[in-house]
């Protein structure tokens, strides 16, 4: 094939201007990889691009979008892979900095290349790179959960929170998960205490020793007076819209005894890549999928994502 189908943005674009355009299909290089997609996520990163980042100098232009897939080996190269082996692939600049996901082939670096065995469909496969990436690094990483903690879950209704709810309940944790809308209170049940945020927690729940917070600086305050003494917190999602928190003040806001950490999901490693596929293997875990679209439905895709009518992770299979 000389040419293949994607999606190429070159300025702010709305679902409504998606289009599938032809492209040359990338020459293989040192130390890259081509991977033959067979399934993406949708991701809020690759929103924000389309909709705002994409303005920024430092975006190459155009640029294919997509910060993970899932596929496999169509050119290994130099990188000692095989073809046709099945790899996973994220994040160290997919569709920023080089080409990502939204194409029938993407061209990566090996560094960001990962196999992985699993009994999975592809449209299952795709749920899991980024989010489960993520989701692992902040409890076991960030929060060094463990059996014996309550874990609360600020802003469980989406992919990422679904995805902790899964590990952490798998584990043997008890799971305390919110949500802003009374009507998806139901999206997570399997929590053992569930509430809806009307952004003050401090003082409604009891005894919460770790806290993944994917609302983010709106109520990063709030969260960290919700945990016990030598309770952490964990500050991965921006679902609330604010990215930073002006006037903060490290030692009035963080209670004594309260640690705050982050996870920025921008280094995986074949290690814990391995350790996720064989953890959801083991536990015989499928990942929360709102709706699977084919990829000539991209636009469609994309318009869901945006209208946030979607429960669960949105895959693109191809």
């Amino acid at each position: 094939m000389k040419t293949m189908k994607a999606v190429v943005l070159d300025k702010v674009t709305e679902a409504s201007d998606i289009t599938l355009s032809e492209y040359p299909v990338p020459e293989i290089r040192p130390g890259w990889v081509l991977v033959k997609v067979k399934a993406f996520g949708l991701n809020h990163s690759e929103q924000i691009l389309r909709l705002n980042e994409i303005r920024a100098d430092y975006i190459q232009k155009p640029v294919i979008p997509g910060i993970e897939c899932v596929g496999e080996i169509a050119d290994p190269s130099d990188s000692g892979l095989s073809a046709g082996q099945k790899v996973a692939a994220l994040m160290g600049g997919m569709g920023r900095s080089f080409n990502g996901s939204y194409a029938e082939y993407a061209l990566l670096p090996r560094r960001n290349v990962f196999t992985f065995e699993s009994d999975l469909s592809w449209a299952e496969l795709g749920a899991v790179p980024e989010t489960y990436f993520t989701a692992w690094g902040s409890l076991f990483e960030s929060l060094h959960l463990t059996e014996d903690d309550t874990l609360l879950i600020r802003g469980a209704t989406c992919a990422l929170g679904y995805a902790a709810i899964q590990i952490a309940k798998a584990l043997g944790c008890k799971v305390a998960a919110t949500t802003h809308r009374a009507e998806k209170l139901s999206l997570i049940q399997t929590a053992d205490e569930t509430l809806v945020d009307d952004g003050k927690l401090t003082g409604k729940l009891h005894g919460i020793t770790k806290a993944l917070d994917l609302v983010g600086p709106r109520n990063l305050r709030d969260t960290l007076n919700s945990v016990i003494k030598g309770g952490v917190v964990c500050q991965t999602g921006i679902l609330g819209g604010v990215y930073t928190l002006n006037g903060f003040d490290p030692i009035k806001d963080i209670p004594n005894g309260v640690y705050l950490t982050g996870f920025f999901s921008n280094y995986p490693t074949q290690k814990i890549m391995t350790e996720i596929f064989t953890f959801l293997s083991n536990h015989k875990l499928t990942p929360v999928i709102g709706k699977v679209f084919d990829f000539d439905n991209i636009k469609e895709a994309i318009a869901a994502q945006d209208n946030g009518r979607i429960n669960g992770k949105i895959v693109v299979k191809i």
